[in-house]
């Protein structure tokens, strides 16, 4: 052996005596980039498997059951590192030593194939869950009166009642169809039908015009009294999430609309960052109400 090959020896024995000073185990290791991964908002209770040729699939806690919507990679030898992805295209990479890890070709190749796969499990999904929503639409009933609609002093406008639930229709701008649907029940709690598109997607109170304002807000009741109040058409984008993506289709669909976003006055201040983001991303105006903790559906009922 060479004087140069003994010395890279030397080296590479004390890297890896290094990383087995700092991680006793493969468990340490998976244990940290779970770790890891659970500060970029991912958790799983799968098992994290190491050392593998191919992308692993893990179930992410809090999506349906039985999906494996999480995507990763973890190296254990050498220094350890990985890489994960899910279909929300949260990605992260890791190293042991904290320093970030370029993806070889291969892997970058990988992570495109799975982040397509994904794409087209999400949109089997989301038509799956549109037939579902129509069908549960049709089978619907109008709502007349609901324990919802009077504790918030509104209409029922195309709300439709299935069971004891509020049902309000969800579409999709780009099918001009019922994508999913928000199910309300007697004492305010919401859930949307799972698999349903939601991005981009909204309710509406009202006929849209180019020539008269367009309001956008989050949620339905809202959008309800700010209708009965101004007599404008009303874009529900359901979240403050969506309500930059809902603005700029409606945006798209009216150019030379006013649109006025309506936001809630959070008291953690989401609701007012996201309205006024989304003003911000098509040239709209803003309107916050006064009161914190109070959205609009509040100060217009206190008032009324």
């Amino acid at each position: 052996m060479t004087r140069l090959e003994a010395t890279h020896a030397a080296n590479v024995g004390d890297t890896r005596n290094n990383w087995q000073s700092n991680y006793t185990s493969v468990h340490e290791i998976t244990e940290q980039f779970k770790s890891f991964m659970l500060e970029h908002g991912i958790a799983t209770n799968d098992q994290i498997i190491p050392d593998t040729l191919s992308i692993q699939r893990a179930h992410i806690v809090g999506d349906k059951r039985g999906s494996k919507n999480l995507a990763y990679r973890l190296h254990t030898d050498g220094r350890p590192s990985g890489y994960f992805t899910n279909w929300r295209g949260i990605t992260g990479t890791w190293s042991a030593d904290g320093k970030p890890r370029k993806l070889t070709r291969q892997e970058y190749q990988q992570i495109q194939q799975e982040r397509k796969q994904r794409e087209v499990e999400q949109q089997a999904r989301h038509d799956e869950a549109a037939i579902k929503a129509r069908l549960t639409w049709q089978q619907s009933t109008p709502a007349i009166i609901h324990p919802y609609l009077s504790k918030k002093r509104i209409q029922a406008h195309d709300a439709r009642i299935r069971g004891n639930e509020l049902v309000i229709p969800i579409g999709d701008a780009q099918t001009d169809e019922i994508c999913s649907l928000q199910f309300i029940s007697a004492d305010g709690s919401k859930r949307f039908l799972t698999g349903g598109k939601l991005k981009g997607c909204f309710s509406f109170i009202g006929e849209p015009s180019p020539d008269q304002p367009i309001l956008i807000c989050e949620g339905w009741a809202t959008g309800a009294s700010l209708h009965e109040d101004s007599g404008h058409s009303v874009v529900i984008a359901l979240n403050a999430g969506n309500l930059e993506p809902v603005a700029k289709v409606i945006r798209k669909l009216y150019p030379m609309a006013q649109i006025i976003v309506c936001g809630d006055n959070d008291v953690s201040g989401v609701g007012q960052l996201k309205a006024k983001e989304a003003a911000l991303a098509i040239g709209g105006k803003v309107l916050i109400p006064e009161i914190v903790g109070c959205d609009w559906n509040d100060v217009l009922t206190m008032e009324g």
